[in-house]
């Protein structure tokens, strides 16, 4: 008896040891969470693989619900697959030409990913990596979940330590916030993270997104060249085909190219104070009822009409095709960093990069007859 009872203590530590070692793995790999509102009819699903949004339940003005995000049943899809769905990409989001910069008097070389220049921060961006989960509330009136990020000095050719926070959060009645903290530890770094969610407000999967309405309150953009560099130039929208000042269908003026490519990928330049919270966008899908308005305090958004989906294979087993989503990407200005006429995206040591966004969601069936 007492040799059976000299090892319980033993047995006990054993499944403790086991335990703990399956709780690591569990962190150390990538999941799937969930935030739910006390209604129930307005949830998400983010990933830490990637700090990725994969999922946003709303409802239609018939109270029907949908999800309007694009994405993959796994997490091992979030890991390889190309488009950045949800993503929180960065260090940079965008375009870096030639794959480098200049700071403080020296070089940085980053690695080229989109042709000659380096695209949301590299191959290994942060759409890439794995989050550690620092708290997850996943109900309630104000359910959230923050995600954080180490990232070293070099990676991927970027100068100093970052550590980065991204917290989805739904509040009444229908918002979802995005909040974005990144402080610099040890040298002076570019940072300038986004997320790259795909909506199509009738449903993903749903056909294309030419018939949503947009309105981007913005009364200039940022021209780029063949490679999608900006070319330093903010010229106004008046007279040109990225003039959303007013709700205009998507399709309206936009070119299109059959196979891939084509449609919108710009940067406007948002009115009104660069760091202040303010309305940036507003999309509407006339069938369904939905609607967002976008708010952020970020200097620009980036417009994209998914030009680059072909047959990408997504959720229960839909296909997303060319023109199948919309993203609006508040961010700074694209290669900021080789660009000292645009806005800095330069962070100190010590100092905190923020980054919030709102999606407020509502329906309404008269924007059918709008």
């Amino acid at each position: 008896m007492m040799a059976r009872a000299a090892l319980l203590p033993v047995a006990l530590l054993l499944c403790l040891a086991l335990a703990g070692n399956a709780d690591a793995r569990r962190k150390a790999g990538g999941g799937f969470y969930e935030l739910k509102n006390r209604k129930g009819d307005f949830s998400i699903k983010v990933t830490n693989q990637g700090a990725a949004l994969v999922s946003a339940i709303v409802p239609d003005a018939k109270g029907n619900l949908a999800d309007i995000v694009l994405g993959y049943d796994t997490v091992a899809e979030y890991a390889s697959g190309s488009a950045s769905f949800g993503a929180t990409v960065g260090r940079v989001a965008n375009r870096i030409a030639n794959a480098q910069f200049v700071l403080d008097g020296k070089t940085y070389h980053l690695i080229p990913n989109d042709g000659n220049n380096t695209l949301h921060g590299g191959p290994r961006n942060f759409g890439k990596v794995i989050w550690t989960v620092k708290e997850h509330v996943h109900n309630g009136d104000s359910p959230y979940i923050t995600f954080y990020y180490h990232s070293f000095d070099g990676e991927q050719g970027f100068p100093g330590d970052l550590d980065v926070y991204v917290t989805y959060q739904l509040s009444r009645p229908y918002d979802l916030s995005i909040r974005m903290n990144a402080t610099a530890t040890s040298k002076a770094t570019p940072v300038n993270l986004a997320n790259h969610v795909y909506w199509n407000l009738a449903g993903h999967g749903s056909g294309n997104v030419l018939g949503h309405k947009l309105q981007v309150h913005a009364s200039r953009y940022t021209p780029v060249d063949g490679s999608m560099i900006p070319t330093g130039q903010v010229v106004p929208v008046s007279s040109t085909k990225y003039d959303f000042r007013k709700l205009t269908a998507v399709g309206n003026h936009m070119d299109i190219f059959r196979g891939g490519g084509g449609g919108y990928g710009i940067n406007y330049a948002v009115d009104g104070l660069q760091s202040a919270m303010r309305k940036v966008a507003r999309v509407q899908e006339p069938k369904s009822g939905r609607a967002f308005e976008l708010w952020a305090n970020q200097p620009g958004v980036q417009f994209y009409t998914a030009g680059g989906l072909v047959n990408e294979k997504g959720k229960g087993g839909k296909v997303y095709r060319q023109y199948g989503a919309l993203c609006l990407e508040t961010q700074a200005y694209p290669d900021a960093v080789n660009h000292p006429e645009f806005p800095s995206s330069i962070v100190r040591p010590g100092h905190v990069y923020k980054h919030d966004m709102v999606f407020r969601f509502s329906s309404q069936a008269s924007y059918y007859d709008a």
